[in-house]
């Protein structure tokens, strides 16, 4: 029988022999990593947000807002994927274990990425080594608000009250930015304080409005139109300055026994660690040209969110900050990991 040969002189079975195992090879390999050859033509399908805290909360707001421009500047779809509870722990770990496709993206607060590795003994996730920093979106101002029928319009009233009935103030708290800000007010002030824990935002502010709690720090977002509606009452912003969003508020640090008082919440957008390159910086120039844009500053705003965007690499080296910076806090405050 006679061998045919191609141009190379190589048999020409042998040839197509080695063509279909390198074909197959690379078949193997695209079944192994799909997210690998994902950035051609990105995005080709919906892109879902994971949100740790419930619809309703501010996170969850500007998430919505996001979301529509995002799919607006990318033309696609984008879907808000509320997965609340734990203290964020269930939707991190989730997106810490999602494909690193860019489909998954997870907008997130100190909660997540600052607080939690110091407020619990162990975690399922790690904020720096699961994820890839795409953008921060800005800064959630926070507020210390009280039930209408207690008889305090000032944090010095509010110190005198709970010193003159002791046992009797209560904070609820929806998030990391509440546990630690209400313990922390107690250790400065002197004034015992029972924290009332609470899955998400939402639910704590139904209880203060119905008196089963004293007060509660929260987010501007989730909390000015309850405030300007008389629902509930706002008489300190915990940051050190006042906030230009809410600029009669004055700092609980303005009170004599707070002084230093300073915790600031804040938001960005992460991916899961091993997103390819060019899809971080896809999405980063979408997002940061969003957040430093007029028309998202000016709808955030109204939800009481400065916003703002940075680079993946600046968000890399603020989380990392901010882990040491909460991790001072809290212990400061006197919290044990749990």
């Amino acid at each position: 029988m006679q061998t045919t040969k191609n141009a190379t002189g190589q048999p020409a079975a042998m040839a197509n022999r080695r063509r279909f195992i390198s074909i197959g090879a690379a078949a193997g390999l695209a079944g192994a990593m799909p997210w690998a050859f994902a950035q051609d033509g990105y995005p080709k399908q919906p892109i879902r947000i994971v949100v740790p805290f419930a619809a309703g909360s501010g996170t969850d707001a500007v998430a919505r807002i996001t979301g529509q421009m995002l799919g607006e500047a990318l033309k696609a779809s984008v879907i808000i994927d509320n997965r609340a509870g734990a203290n964020g722990v269930i939707a991190a770990e989730y997106v810490a274990k999602a494909a690193p496709d860019g489909y998954t993206l997870f907008m997130t607060t100190n909660t997540t990425h600052s607080a939690n590795p110091s407020l619990m003994k162990s975690l399922p996730y790690d904020p720096v080594k699961d994820f890839a920093p795409v953008s921060r979106m800005g800064n959630l101002p926070f507020m210390l608000v009280v039930n209408n029928d207690l008889p305090v319009k000032s944090v010095a009233e509010l110190l005198a009250w709970g010193r003159a009935h002791p046992g009797k103030l209560t904070y609820a708290s929806g998030n990391s930015t509440g546990i630690v800000s209400g313990a922390t007010l107690s250790r400065m002030s002197g004034v015992p304080m029972l924290h009332v824990p609470y899955k998400s935002t939402p639910p704590a502010i139904a209880d203060l409005i119905g008196g089963q709690v004293s007060m509660m720090v929260v987010d501007l977002a989730a909390g000015l139109a309850t405030v300007k509606a008389g629902k509930m009452r706002a008489i300190a912003v915990t940051t050190q300055e006042r906030t230009k969003l809410f600029p009669e508020l004055p700092p609980l640090a303005d009170t004599p026994e707070l002084k230093g008082f300073d915790i600031t919440s804040w938001n960005g957008v992460f991916a899961p660690a091993g997103t390819p390159r060019d899809i971080v910086l896809k999405l980063n120039k979408a997002l940061a040209e969003m957040a430093n844009g007029p028309v998202f500053r000016e709808r955030v705003a109204k939800l009481g969110f400065d916003a703002f965007g940075s680079t993946p690499e600046e968000l890399g080296a603020f989380t990392v900050s901010e882990l040491a910076k909460w991790k001072k806090l809290i212990q400061a405050a006197g919290i044990q990991p749990e």
